[in-house]
């Protein structure tokens, strides 16, 4: 079965952790004792109806608070296919949080408060989805029983939202909008009476029939080597094979290959994989590659096709998330983690920091706090093999580790 992988944000009480107990409710994904805990739970609260939230707010300070703090990733199928959700914070103290939970989605679901309309965390849990190039967006009007099921509200909500992302200087995605009510189940799973002038699919038809891995790059063949394989066995006393996962393209038997950063060149000689050899690989599979030549290869290399080498340079313009409670510093010494591949790099200059919520750049201030994103020149050390993030987002994504103190400070997209 197919996979899709999405995320969900919202900002306080829009109802994303009802809709996404509604989702697993009404496609029966629930056990009796998950379903029996949250009755018990609900009516302690005094309510009439199962609170749905119980399901997802794991934390007891999300369940004190009602908002999401942390990043939970929840599984369910239908018989259509497999989910997996990236239950992601809305709140802006939680930038960082979002950023990470998003960074594999293939759909994104951005809800809103019918009541409240668009607001500045609607622009910023778009900004996000919109920086980390997620293919499409479903943008969810909640609350739709809270205003009468109007269609004048949802149409205003749908206008005003389009009008936000004329803003932007390119956009990404396909964008969706759905009309519904979590805690009453319209158009969640089921398509109810309540809104017959909504002609458009309910949330579960649109997650079963959207087109997945649209975004995966199948022409830029990488294999960043993860492990050199020498058994050192009389049986396989001159066996060398290179281990990893091929990020993005294909490799076949024959294939001329180019390994970086050394550029000596080879030829494909055997493609072995836990279930047998292959002719070829497909993205995303782990695999050992063997080659004719017995030429140096180490962890943290790069084998590519020598007919599409990815660029070779210093110096990169890329957009980052600050997620350090320590502000970054000015010609700090850094380290760039690019794939497997590990190189001493300074933030050579902040062009500038821009506000999620209007698009407006500050190009004044030039050190980053927790939760920024900014536009930086960065300078490694050595050169650095990638692809642009909007080509191949697996080849063109990085993680900033401070020197120093050993700890993940930013993540990036090389522009």
């Amino acid at each position: 079965m197919e996979l899709l992988k999405f995320s969900t944000a919202g900002s306080v009480d829009d109802g994303k952790s009802t809709l996404i107990g509604r989702l697993l409710y009404d496609t029966n994904s629930l056990t009796t004792d998950q379903i029996q805990a949250v009755e018990a739970a609900s009516k302690r609260k005094g309510f009439d109806y199962l609170d749905l939230s119980l399901l997802t707010d794991g934390l007891s300070a999300e369940r004190e608070q009602g908002i999401t703090i942390d990043v939970a990733h929840i599984y369910f199928q239908t018989n259509q296919r497999k989910f997996i959700i990236a239950d992601t914070p809305g709140h802006v103290e939680y930038t960082r949080n979002m950023v990470t939970g998003s960074s594999n989605s293939q759909l994104s679901i951005i809800l809103i408060d019918a009541r409240k309309g668009v607001i500045e965390q609607t622009h910023r849990h778009f900004f996000i989805a919109n920086l980390l190039r997620i293919p499409e967006v479903v943008v969810c009007v909640n609350k739709m029983d809270l205003v009468d099921y109007s269609e004048d509200v949802f149409s205003n909500i749908r206008l005003e939202f389009l009008d936000f992302i004329k803003g932007f200087d390119s956009l990404h995605q396909r964008i969706t909008f759905i009309a519904a009510s979590s805690l009453k189940g319209d158009n969640i799973v089921n398509r109810t009476e309540t809104m017959k002038w909504y002609e458009g699919p309910t949330l579960l038809e649109y997650l079963e029939t959207v087109e997945v891995n649209q975004d995966i790059n199948k022409s830029d063949a990488r294999f960043p080597v993860q492990y050199v394989v020498r058994p050192h066995s009389k049986e396989h006393h001159d066996y060398r094979g290179y281990a990893g996962r091929v990020v993005s393209g294909s490799f076949a038997v024959g294939d001329e290959v180019t390994v970086l950063p050394s550029g000596l060149s080879s030829k494909i000689k055997q493609i072995v994989t836990f279930d047998g050899e292959f002719l070829q690989t497909e993205p995303s599979s782990s695999v050992t590659l063997l080659l004719e030549n017995e030429i140096d290869v180490t962890r943290g290399n790069l084998i590519a096709k020598s007919e599409n080498l990815p660029s070779a340079e210093k110096e990169f313009t890329a957009q980052i998330c600050w997620m350090d409670t320590n502000a970054s510093i000015s010609g700090g010494k850094y380290i760039i983690q690019h794939s497997n591949n590990r190189v001493k790099a300074i933030i050579k200059n902040v062009d500038y920091i821009v506000n999620t919520s209007t698009l407006e750049k500050d190009t004044g201030r030039k050190w980053l706090k927790l939760n920024d994103i900014a536009e930086v020149q960065i300078k490694t050390a050595s050169p650095l093999f990638f692809d642009s993030y909007e080509r191949n987002k697996a080849n063109g994504s990085f993680i900033i580790i401070d020197e120093g103190t050993k700890s993940t400070v930013a993540a990036g997209v090389i522009l």
